[in-house]
């Protein structure tokens, strides 16, 4: 045994142990077959260590190998376990409170290629035209096949103001698309709210961060406040919508549902089961609710989607949903790096879990957009009301300000946005109903 595989063998076996002692003694209590270190393959696998130590054209450092060692055991699970080097996991922490440095998307791997899982509201990425579900194969002149998805975030991260072409597949598109994305410092303001019409608002979340919740209430509060408490329905847009904190996620459905489960958590062991129940406290007092979701719709927003729905509280309108039921923890090595590992799946509360399956809208949409038909049979016809110097209505005067929504107003919705406009019109439909009873 030469010095660089005894050298390996130590290395690579105090790694085993270091990170068995992070994950911490009571997972070992209940699995004591996992203790077994099989020797034989750490063997192979510090062999490799020394032979690349002595041949590779060129000299890398132990450090570079053994991350790289991580990385790959780590990547070989499944597509959302991954290693955190000192700048990833700073990212990550920063990221969850809302500002981090990139192109604002949120991206997987598939068949070696970058997938956008969604781009995040009002960023770089988002006003250049990307969209859930793009491939991205080509980063400048680099092709992505190869890649890790690390090593492709890396090179699409950078200075603000840089700015990088981005080679994407769309489906339904001819050829691949160049599209130019200018880098910016990412703050994401997680929740967005305004009044849709009188008595209905509306509340988008982009992200499930650690101020999400306390944003979402305030929101509430707001458009009830507009609407002199005499709010009649809210629509509550997930679309696009990649996910983040689980508490968050668990307390944004809390704050629609007054008792039961919301979600339930399941480990690998026997007695992992977690479930996150709610509280007597429905902070829109019952109002009737749709929740928008779409292909981008992943994790926590299913989450939140899954729980309405078991719990009927609400109406699910849009698309099946991205289909991620999987929870990932983040483990600290010691060293200002971390691992990122699958560590349990959680399911609504009927018991459904989506992993790969999505949620199933209770009103399905297609990704329909209303364009103005400009041939000439459609052009209006001349009405008094153009003639030059026609009488003027007498009773303009006397039109109630910021009543009902006009025609004109509910064209402009259907055509800036045809979801919204129909989670509106069942919003309508359900007052309506109610009323009938």
């Amino acid at each position: 045994m030469n010095v660089f595989t005894r050298k390996a063998i130590l290395i690579l076996t105090g790694l085993i142990f270091g990170v068995a002692l992070t994950l911490g003694g009571n997972v070992f209590a209940k699995r004591e077959d996992t203790r077994t270190i099989p020797l034989e393959d750490i063997r192979t696998l510090s062999e490799v260590f020394g032979k690349i130590k002595e041949n590779y054209v060129e000299d890398i450092p132990d450090k570079t190998l053994l991350e790289n060692a991580i990385r790959g055991m780590l990547s070989g699970l499944d597509p959302h376990s991954t290693y955190l080097d000192v700048a990833s996991y700073k990212e990550l922490r920063v990221g969850t409170s809302g500002e981090f440095g990139g192109l604002g998307i949120v991206v997987g791997m598939e068949d070696g290629f970058v997938k956008v899982i969604s781009p995040i509201d009002d960023t770089p990425a988002d006003k250049a035209g990307i969209k859930a579900g793009d491939l991205i194969i080509r980063l400048d002149e680099t092709p992505v096949k190869g890649m890790s998805l690390d090593e492709a975030v890396k090179i699409m991260r950078g200075k603000p103001g840089t700015a990088i072409d981005l080679l994407v597949v769309r489906e339904g598109a001819d050829k691949p698309m160049k599209i130019t994305v200018k880098r910016d410092k990412i703050r994401v303001k997680s929740v967005r709210s305004r009044s849709l019409d009188t008595g209905y608002g509306y509340v988008r979340i982009s992200q499930f961060q650690e101020r999400t919740t306390k944003e979402l209430r305030a929101a509430i509060k707001e458009l009830r406040k507009e609407s002199k408490d005499k709010l009649y329905g809210l629509v509550l847009d997930l679309r696009n919508n990649p996910g983040g904190l689980l508490d968050t996620a668990v307390s944004v459905s809390d704050t629609f549902i007054t008792k039961g489960n919301i979600v339930s958590v399941k480990g690998r062991g026997d007695n992992t089961e977690l479930k996150h129940q709610a509280t007597p406290v429905d902070y829109t007092d019952g109002v009737p609710l749709v929740v928008l979701v779409n292909a981008g719709s992943a994790s926590a927003s299913e989450i939140v989607a899954g729980a309405l729905q078991d719990h009927k509280r609400a109406i699910i309108m849009g698309e099946k949903t991205f289909g991620k039921g999987s929870v990932q923890s983040v483990v600290p090595l010691g060293n200002n790096t971390a691992i990122k590992l699958t560590t349990a799946r959680y399911y609504t509360p009927s018991g459904r879990s989506i992993q790969a399956e999505g949620i199933e809208p209770d009103v399905v949409l297609d990704n329909l957009k209303i364009s103005e038909n400009k041939d000439a049979s459609d052009i209006e016809r001349v009405k008094e009301a153009n003639l030059s110097k026609h009488l003027t209505n007498d009773t303009d005067k006397k039109k109630k300000v910021g009543g009902k929504q006009s025609k004109d107003d509910r064209i402009s919705l259907a055509k800036q946005d045809y979801a919204l406009y129909e989670a509106l019109n069942m919003l309508k439909a359900m007052r309506l109903m109610s009323h009938k009873k």
